[in-house]
């Protein structure tokens, strides 16, 4: 039903490299991904219980089961066998596209991966489905529709209800996932972390704030925090804080990986009634923020995205590097344009001039036009920033 747009380079990298990882938030479509994009090969799901006790009391067996390669999926669950892998490769130097890893914490495959495949595996992430992957399935909803039922591919394949299809996989997923990893035990105490969490995003993290609404230790909320941003729950956009000649703010803000998730945790149960909502403008950003990020990732290219805030409160919401240029980033939720909504841009231009680079301004209108050394989008093309 959805092309993905990663396809074409996953397969590219498959030839360039023995082992090609693909990371991403649980239910995003990895296994889909990966199962069409290499049909020819052995699927082996590590999540099966079987699979995964043959894995860890013979391993070398395991592996020697498939002298081709395989699909292993959530390899994460095993992550031994990575060392195993390393062992075939030493012996078939030329092999290409041998083993598509797939994993959904990051974490825990990185320092396998690290530690046994460094320099012979390509790594990817898939996240939910970007808006072109949603327009090219023939998908019209209303952006605040889009918002509102995010990215996840099985909602719009099966037309699922989109908070009992929410409900399911935070119980599913980051409770089993998440807790398991945490060790959490008060469960009421971790779900109002997480529903504090979405209520901030868009925001600096101010993990003393959030300690003390919890009820735990800033220690407990940074490590909350980093198994949420390790499972694809959360992500946050670093400040950059070159030398501008001013203090900057430092602190990283915060975004949801799936607006969708973040409206069932915050409540909202429609998206008429998101539209009327307070905490819209922050949604309607972290939706364009992590648009921006799809489309680096689906090109196989890392985000090289940052915020700027200094002490006097002025802010831009994005700065994208290139290079040593960086180029200034506004978004708007509003549908109708005003020259207020520049002067973030203008600011930041008369306090960076060698380094600021043009800039542009996403908003909720329908226009796209040049206004000055400016470009402004509208938010269904918000990913033509890309290509200025």
């Amino acid at each position: 039903m959805f092309r993905r747009l990663l396809k074409p380079y996953i397969q590219e990298l498959a030839l360039k490299y023995p082992v090609v990882t693909l990371l991403g938030p649980r239910q995003s479509g990895k296994t889909t991904l990966v199962r069409e994009a290499f049909p020819q090969k052995t699927y082996v799901n590590m999540e099966d219980a079987e699979n995964r006790a043959l894995a860890t009391l013979d391993p070398k067996g395991f592996m020697q089961a498939y002298p081709q390669g395989a699909i292993l999926d959530e390899v994460q669950r095993t992550p031994h066998l990575l060392s195993y892998i390393q062992v075939l490769l030493e012996e078939r130097k030329d092999e290409r596209g041998m083993f598509i890893l797939t994993g959904s914490h990051q974490a825990e495959l990185h320092a396998a991966v690290a530690q046994s495949l460094a320099g012979r595996t390509s790594i990817l992430r898939l996240l939910p489905l970007s808006l072109q992957e949603i327009r090219g399935a023939n998908i019209t909803d209303p952006l605040e529709e889009i918002i509102f039922k995010g990215g996840y591919p099985k909602i719009y394949k099966d037309n699922l209800p989109v908070s009992n299809a929410y409900s399911s996989y935070f119980q599913t997923y980051v409770e089993r996932d998440v807790r398991k990893i945490l060790e959490v035990k008060d469960l009421v105490q971790f779900e109002r972390f997480i529903k504090l969490t979405a209520s901030r995003i868009g925001q600096l993290i101010n993990y003393a704030s959030l300690a003390a609404d919890v009820g735990v230790s800033a220690v407990t909320i940074k490590e909350w925090l980093a198994v949420l941003e390790a499972t694809y729950i959360v992500t946050r956009l670093g400040a950059h804080f070159d030398n501008f000649g001013k203090r900057l703010i430092k602190s990283p803000k915060l975004y949801f990986t799936d607006t969708g998730l973040a409206c069932y945790l915050l409540g909202i149960d429609s998206a008429a009634q998101l539209a009327k909502d307070s905490i819209y403008g922050h949604l309607f950003e972290n939706w364009v923020v992590l648009e921006l990020m799809k489309s680096c990732y689906n090109q196989a290219v890392d985000p090289r995205f940052y915020f700027y805030r200094d002490v006097l409160g002025k802010e831009v919401d994005i700065l994208l590097q290139r290079g040593s240029q960086l180029i200034p980033i506004e978004i708007k939720s509003s549908k109708t344009f005003s020259p207020v909504f520049l002067e973030g841009l203008q600011y930041f231009h008369e306090q960076t001039p060698k380094k600021a680079e043009g800039g542009a301004l996403i908003y909720g209108g329908a226009q796209t036009q040049k206004i000055g050394d400016f470009q402004l989008l509208n938010a269904e093309n918000c990913t033509q920033l890309m290509l200025l």
